[in-house]
């Protein structure tokens, strides 16, 4: 098992802050943009208004 710290970061495309590798990314790990569904859900209605 390895430890938090030891797992892989990305940075959220949405708020900026840090987020740590989990299980259930591992097969799209490199498609994940955002750290959660509000983050997600606000960069699509940010897109939809055409604000940046």
């Amino acid at each position: 098992m390895r430890k938090k710290g030891d797992l892989p970061t990305k940075t959220c495309a949405t708020c900026g802050r840090p987020f740590a590798w989990r299980r259930k990314w591992a097969q799209v790990w490199e498609e994940v943009r955002h750290c959660s569904d509000r983050c997600r859900r606000e960069a699509r209605r940010r897109a939809r208004s055409g604000r940046s």
